[in-house]
């Protein structure tokens, strides 16, 4: 993309504030329509396995889409495709309460997982450029406040439940305001066009080599987190025969430790690096993971998924900065890294749960230790794009980026 006009720091400090409501945005659609899950199977008449065949679908869809986002950006410029995809986005929350059956289940989630990928690469792009901009780590508050979303959403979807709202009016008001607040932290957001000699990437490009040992890394990253949230409280009922009431608030409890984790790891990263940031990350989550597995006692447990939660928090949000640094297309790279760790997001809880059922949950904990042991042996593919490595040796990201 053109430098087509000088950011003065004022402006890149708005512009940081605008994606970063863009992210808590998004969070706030996946939050939402994950609290009514069970109010949509229950209209679509859909039974546990069709639901669970239905739930892959946003994985496909974004799988599919998500490489064809740096196209649109390309072609549109930055803030109008960030716009009219967030839109798309927004509005697709109301697909999944009006589907009638599996059959339309089925789409609904895959045109829901494609517009949440594609929205997904282009806020993530925009968000490395203001980051390479301002010269300073941003990307880890942005993911906190994706988190953060996810919380209000998820808080919001709850109340509605608890109420028993319908949730096709619940998705139609949250779909109509989170649109508007889209369209309006937009205006916010950096307007990057290309320049007309800027080659234009292919509409459907198959990620760069780098992606994919980046990618690697956030695959393992995004399956620790995600066999965490959605075993978490199976693992502490079943294994450690704790209360209900006290499972679930270990779930709550993980997904707290990442948000906060993520909107102050930016300071981490500024002081250490990438590299030496997910390192020590995985190593913190290596040993939660391991506590998980001998635990004796459930508070020991839901310590080792605490460490695990901040082990990992940061580990996506470095992984997009690093793709975004990789090479000349920064949205095909971060479409490649997203596109893999959707994919691991996918087969993190039926893998769990597939081990689990030819062996023990205690077991499947013991692969989720494995892969976060990952993050302390490649944490070394992120050096490319460490931003304070890069630093050190005097060739600044805002350097290249005027090369």
């Amino acid at each position: 993309m053109a430098h087509d006009a000088v950011f003065g720091k004022e402006r890149l400090r708005r512009a940081r504030f605008a994606v970063a409501a863009v992210f808590c945005v998004h969070g706030a659609v996946t939050g939402s329509f994950a609290t009514r899950i069970p109010w949509i199977q229950d209209h679509a008449g859909v039974s546990a396995g069709q639901l669970g065949l239905a739930l892959a679908f946003p994985a496909l869809g974004a799988s599919l889409a998500m490489p064809v986002a740096g196209a649109i950006s390309h072609r549109f410029g930055a803030r109008p495709a960030l716009r009219a995809l967030l839109t798309l986005w927004t509005v697709s929350l109301v697909l999944p309460s009006l589907a009638p059956n599996v059959y339309g289940l089925c789409g609904a989630l895959f045109v829901f997982g494609a517009t949440a990928g594609m929205s997904d690469v282009a806020m993530n792009a925009l968000g490395v450029e203001v980051e390479n901009r301002l010269d300073k780590s941003i990307m880890s508050s942005l993911h906190g406040m994706w988190s953060t979303g996810a919380l209000i959403g998820s808080a919001a979807g709850t109340l509605a439940a608890h109420l028993g709202g319908d949730a096709r009016l619940h998705h139609l008001i949250a779909a109509a305001a989170l649109t508007a607040l889209g369209l309006v932290f937009c205006q916010g957001v950096l307007d990057l066009r290309s320049a007309p000699e800027d080659q234009a990437p292919p509409r459907f490009a198959l990620p760069p080599r780098s992606a994919l040992a980046i990618g690697a890394i956030g695959f393992c990253g995004v399956f620790a987190e995600g066999a965490s949230l959605d075993w978490s409280a199976v693992y502490l009922r079943d294994q450690l025969g704790t209360s209900a009431g006290l499972a679930a608030a270990s779930t709550t409890a993980f997904a707290a430790t990442m948000a906060v984790a993520r909107l102050f790891g930016d300071r981490v990263v500024d002081r250490f690096g990438a590299v030496r940031t997910v390192r020590v990350g995985g190593v913190a989550a290596t040993a939660g993971g391991a506590l998980v597995v001998t635990a004796p006692h459930p508070a020991a447990a839901m310590a080792g998924f605490g460490l695990l939660g901040l082990g990992v928090a940061v580990v996506v949000p470095l992984a997009f900065a690093a793709a975004g640094r990789s090479g000349p297309n920064p949205s095909q790279a971060i479409a490649g890294v997203a596109t893999i760790t959707y994919t691991s997001g996918l087969i993190a809880p039926s893998a769990i749960g597939g081990v689990a059922d030819a062996t023990s949950l205690t077991v499947s904990f013991g692969l989720v230790t494995l892969l976060a042991f990952g993050l302390v042996a490649g944490a070394g593919v992120l050096r490319a794009g460490d931003r304070v490595t890069r630093a050190k040796t005097g060739a600044t990201v805002t350097e290249k980026a005027r090369h």
